[in-house]
């Protein structure tokens, strides 16, 4: 166990063990039975990651003196979904079979088996078989619940194996996603920052020291780990669980989670992507495109002179509460999820009174905040670089989005989660419309990308 992992289980609240090494799948057994002494086991999975992984830990379960129950598997088509329903299979499944989940596969799999357990007030063991996404030891479960793609709360896994050997190994579409998953950090970091600034949400320095500590690091091959090179897996995995076991400690996502998701959320809550073939299109590829689009907008409110924006202007252009309804409403047409992105939206509403209170506060803070910000910022340009070298989308098309939707989004996704971010700052400043306008002019970042 790497020191940085040692450090940051002793203020989790559930992963008592989070092993990442090479054959760290052998110690699938002892670390069961040390956890749950006494109890079964029952390994989840679906038809692939059974072959990858599944049939082995059984046979490790086994050797290690631990009672077996025959595994649920999930088939493989259609693709699983990390949908409620599917939840409730699993849970319905669970609940009269006296074992613990050990959940083997990725990121979908065992969002679904942590909302399951957590039903059912029942730990679990996580078993990754690819470096894809960061939730694996995260608090809470992305699941799509009527459409609207949220996190349930749930208790992390008691424990998290991550072998190094098979994930170096898993197709290079998976790393690439856990790829895309962390780069938002960086965005997201950014994003915190803005909060604590503006007195929203403080910055917890422990939380974020195990996040933002390792990343430059853990992002710094992204060449090496499109070749399945197993020290750059190490780095990603290693990365990937701090940022997992920092939401847990946080009990949000905050510490992992800005704009650049709220990007990637809008579009998994409109079904983008469900219908791509050969694969749906995964969670980190939206957040690899949501952090270019969330770095090159940074880059341009940096050109802006906030210290002379005419605050009384602003405010008098600020919406009531009832205008700003009728304008999400009109911005998010869909019955099955207008109602509560209203209810997010209008979270983050704030009265004519206090608007002129913050935008006082930016235009005194911003002289220190903005060099922050961009020494915590990868630049657009470097940030489609690394992901192209990792074989990730790094622009829309990449992603099959089209153009006008794209550009909305940068409007649409502030209204979709309370979570104060970039785009909340701007909407304040009154230079939402305007910054995004320019992004995708003749000379703007988008601009010159059209097409």
């Amino acid at each position: 166990m790497s020191e940085l992992i040692e450090r940051a289980l002793k203020d989790s609240s559930d992963t008592r063990v989070a092993i990442v090494e090479e054959g760290a799948i052998e110690k699938a057994g002892t670390v069961f039975a040390e956890l749950f002494p006494g109890r079964a086991a029952i390994v989840v999975g679906d038809e692939r990651t059974m072959q990858v992984a599944g049939d082995r830990v059984l046979r490790i379960l086994a050797a290690a003196g631990v009672e077996t129950v025959p595994p649920h598997v999930f088939p493989g088509a259609p693709e699983l979904y990390a949908q409620y329903e599917n939840c409730e299979l699993l849970r319905d499944a669970l609940r009269d079979v006296d074992a613990i989940a050990v959940a083997v596969g990725g990121g979908t799999l065992n969002d679904i088996v942590k909302r399951a357990s957590g039903e059912l007030e029942r730990e679990y063991l996580q078993i990754g078989t690819a470096a894809s996404m960061d939730g694996f030891t995260a608090f809470g479960a992305s699941i799509a619940l009527d459409g609207f793609k949220q996190t349930l709360s749930c208790p992390a896994p008691a424990g998290s194996i991550s072998d190094l050997t098979i994930m170096a190994e898993a197709p290079t579409v998976m790393t690439a996603s856990g790829y895309g998953d962390l780069l938002g950090k960086v965005p997201a970091g950014a994003d915190w920052m803005i909060a604590d600034a503006v007195g929203v949400e403080k910055i917890d320095r422990a939380v974020w020291d195990l996040v933002q500590g390792p990343l430059r690091t853990s992002l710094s091959r992204p060449a090496e780990l499109a070749a399945h090179d197993v020290s750059a897996t190490n780095d990603l995995a290693e990365g990937l669980v701090m940022s997992g076991l920092a939401m847990q400690a946080h009990q949000s996502s905050r510490p992992a989670s800005g704009a650049e998701h709220q990007f990637s959320h809008l579009w998994e809550m409109e079904g983008h992507g469900v219908d791509i073939t050969p694969r749906r299109l995964s969670h980190g590829f939206k957040v690899a495109v949501g952090s270019v689009a969330i770095s090159a907008f940074y880059q341009r409110l940096f050109t802006k002179d906030i210290a002379g924006l005419d605050t009384d202007a602003i405010v008098a252009r600020w919406p009531s509460r009832e205008a700003m309804e009728s304008r999400v409403r009109s911005l998010h047409p869909d019955p099955k999820l207008v109602d509560e992105t209203v209810v997010q939206s209008l979270a983050k509403w704030v009265t004519p009174e206090q608007l002129a209170e913050r935008i006082e506060l930016v235009k005194r803070v911003w002289p220190e905040l903005r060099p922050k910000l961009e020494a915590q910022l990868i630049g657009p340009d470097e940030l489609q670089r690394m992901l192209r070298d990792a074989q990730a989308p790094a622009h829309p098309s990449d992603i099959q989005l089209a153009w006008g939707r794209f550009k909305d989004t940068y409007v649409r996704a502030q209204m979709i989660r309370k979570r104060y971010t970039v785009l909340d700052l701007a909407l304040e400043l009154g230079l939402l419309d305007e910054i995004t306008d320019e992004l995708f002019s003749a000379d703007g970042f988008w601009g010159r990308q059209e097409g």
